[in-house]
């Protein structure tokens, strides 16, 4: 069975996002896989600062979580990236979070695609909500995910679940009135079927 890290990068603690993960979790939990959730709200990890100090073996400068959850990280084989829609992508947290990888890359003498780094192989999913379903409400959140994530460092896409129309991001969470919550437990449990 597979360890599976799930990084949430929404705020509310029972919102749309918040049910959708607690769904792929029980969906991946019944399948026999290893789940944890880390909140990037009660973990703060900041946006890289470029110092390179990483590159010289030396941990990451900055006094956040990132260094607590790197070891989770390297063990993890499954990343899954859980974010609501936040300007058209996904959330600055989140960002955040894989601007970090950075510290994770070794050098490459034969890089793919140009890179000098290579990272290490991973699986990877992404869960997302919005209030709003239009036919291209999730296109630059998918495109970031596939081009940075799949495309740049090279994990391995397990599949993404766009769960729009969930309602007013001033109301209250409203994706238990979709059909999101039932594709979520479907998708944690046949992630590796």
């Amino acid at each position: 069975m597979k360890n599976i890290l799930v990084i949430q990068g929404g705020g509310r603690k029972n919102g749309n996002t918040a049910q959708l993960i607690t769904h792929f979790v029980k969906g991946a939990e019944e399948s026999g896989h290893s789940i944890e959730v880390i909140s990037l709200v009660k973990h703060e990890v900041k946006g890289c600062l470029g110092c390179n100090a990483c590159r010289y073996g030396k941990p990451c400068i900055q006094k956040d979580a990132f260094n607590d959850i790197l070891p989770k990280l390297k063990a993890a084989d499954c990343i899954v990236f859980a974010s609501p829609l936040y300007f058209w992508t996904v959330s600055s947290r989140i960002k955040a979070f894989i601007e970090r990888f950075y510290c994770i890359a070794e050098e490459d003498p034969n890089p793919p695609l140009g890179r000098y780094e290579k990272y290490p192989v991973k699986d990877c999913a992404l869960l997302m909500t919005s209030a709003d379903n239009f036919f291209w409400t999730f296109e630059q959140a998918v495109s970031y995910y596939k081009f940075a994530l799949v495309h740049y460092i090279g994990f391995q896409d397990k599949g993404m679940l766009l769960a729009g129309g969930c309602g007013d991001t001033n109301g209250k969470p409203q994706i238990a009135q979709t059909n999101h919550l039932q594709e979520a437990y479907e998708f944690g449990k046949h992630l590796y079927k």
